[in-house]
């Protein structure tokens, strides 16, 4: 699969994407002409009159370190892809040196300025700079998209674990967590949070099942921090033995274990927190939007038995003339 090139009239009315073999065509007989390479768009040398197009939805993955987009047509087909990369943690660092240097300065006395700790207020729904960075960064190439591509509507990944009602199965009304959906939304957890390997022998690309540290029959519980992955050698192995006993000769990867429980997600924790403030700023542009979640998004694909695949396209300027063939 390649990315659909963009095309706008002369007037920049958005028009259906269309196929680089036909964009090749269009440039060879001058009828139109290159607007931006990336995202890479054509221009018509005239204006078209009564533009039809198929309706295209938007739909977005948000990450803690890489977000994805893509853009689906009326058939259900991704005709194009990109991995927005965010500069979290650069932003964090960048911040901390300055934090540093300033904290110098008032130790050497070199220039001094009073610590405004005590007068300053964070407003309501006050977000960090290397979190406020993503929604932004995000909203910012929908609205670009929607310029040259018409997008009748946009769907987000609103959340993709609830850490909430994954930790405490007990609350009441989650029709998920009584549900078929249940099983998936906890396995994209686990499989996130134990790096998609074995707990025991780090095996991976193997199946893997989901296997309680304290074994039920000696009063586990079936809360997401009891919960760990294990191949079905060591899950057997195990049995119902308690961990300590289990790993006595190891003593350090007990430790790491029942540390790494305990251990939150750290970037399911970071798009929690955005989830909310980007649903909102998509809201303002316009256009209907829609939610869902990734255990959902699995749960779906298994039923409808589609294939199982990431969309990581990484398409330089470079890529597209070849394709084009300029």
């Amino acid at each position: 699969m390649s990315n659909f090139v963009f095309l706008i009239d002369a007037n920049k009315t958005p028009m259906n994407p269309i196929h680089p073999s036909h964009a090749r065509k269009l440039l060879l007989c001058n009828k139109a002409a290159v607007f931006r390479q990336y995202p890479f768009t054509l221009i018509m040398n005239r204006v078209v009159e009564n533009i039809v197009t198929y309706p295209i939805t938007l739909k977005i993955d948000p990450g803690s370190k890489t977000t994805g987009i893509a853009l689906v047509n009326n058939r259900y087909e991704v005709i194009w892809g990109m991995e927005l990369v965010h500069r979290g943690s650069s932003i964090k660092d960048s911040l901390e040196t300055r934090k540093a240097v300033r904290r110098s300065r008032r130790t050497r006395h070199t220039r001094y300025r009073q610590a405004r700790i005590l007068n300053r207020k964070r407003l309501k729904g006050w977000l960090a700079p290397s979190l406020k960075h993503r929604v932004l960064t995000t909203n910012t190439w929908v609205k670009r998209l929607c310029k040259y591509v018409p997008v009748a509507a946009i769907v987000q990944e609103l959340v993709r674990f609830d850490l909430q009602q994954l930790e405490s199965p007990e609350i009441s009304g989650i029709e998920y967590q009584q549900g078929e959906l249940q099983g998936y939304e906890v396995r994209e957890y686990l499989l996130n949070k134990w790096d998609r390997q074995c707990a025991y022998c780090d095996a991976c690309n193997v199946s893997l099942q989901v296997e309680h540290i304290v074994p039920k029959a000696k009063g586990g519980t079936n809360r997401i921090s009891n919960l760990c992955l294990a191949c079905a050698k060591c899950n057997l192995k195990k049995g119902t033995q308690d961990i300590e006993k289990f790993l006595a000769k190891k003593p350090e990867l007990l430790k790491k274990i029942l540390g790494q429980a305990k251990r939150p997600l750290k970037d399911a924790t970071a798009v929690n927190s955005t989830r909310w403030e980007l649903f909102s700023t998509l809201k303002q542009i316009g256009l209907p939007v829609a939610t869902g979640s990734g255990g959902l998004t699995k749960f779906n694909r298994n039923r409808l038995n589609l294939p199982s695949f990431h969309l990581y396209l990484r398409l330089t300027t470079e890529c597209l003339w070849q394709m084009l063939g300029a």
